[in-house]
């Protein structure tokens, strides 16, 4: 599914899934850079995703897998 991640203005992280109109913020990310690794939405949601330079800018929109149900 396509998701777009941005910062806001303080720093925090958040994921914004278009097809369902739902913005969470990311509470816990596996990696420290994020990119290539889990990360889950504060409503329990855990995406796959892609591998990505640790300098990629945000906001950025990117194909993410979207483990378990």
């Amino acid at each position: 599914m396509k998701i777009m991640i941005r910062k806001d203005a303080q720093g925090a992280l958040s994921a914004y899934v278009p097809k369902k109109d739902l913005e969470e913020p990311i509470v816990s990310m596996e990696q420290a850079g994020m990119w290539g690794g889990v990360v889950t939405l504060g409503n329990g949601w855990r995406l796959e995703l892609p591998a990505m330079a640790a300098e990629t800018t945000l906001p950025i929109t990117v194909e993410a897998r979207r483990l378990g149900e």
